[in-house]
């Protein structure tokens, strides 16, 4: 059962690679959210990493971000 505050995972790291390797780039730490919401802003993926920091934080959205990588076995 998704709640409202779950992400869709497969939005973010599916649909786009260049929306990928930012999202892997800032969940490693290269990219600031500042950097990351600039750079999907006016796409349809916005809304979702903005709901993604604005419910956990930067810190545990990182986290978060890491986990869903490494369940895609694209972090090491």
């Amino acid at each position: 059962m998704n709640s409202s505050s779950s992400i869709d995972w497969n939005l973010l790291l599916d649909s786009n690679n260049k929306v990928f390797k930012t999202i892997s780039k800032w969940s490693k730490g290269s990219l600031t959210t500042r950097q990351v919401v600039d750079s999907v802003t006016f796409t349809e993926f916005s809304g979702e990493f903005r709901k993604l920091v604005r419910n956990h934080g930067t810190t545990y959205g990182r986290r978060l971000a890491r986990k869903a990588l490494r369940y895609r076995d694209e972090l090491v």
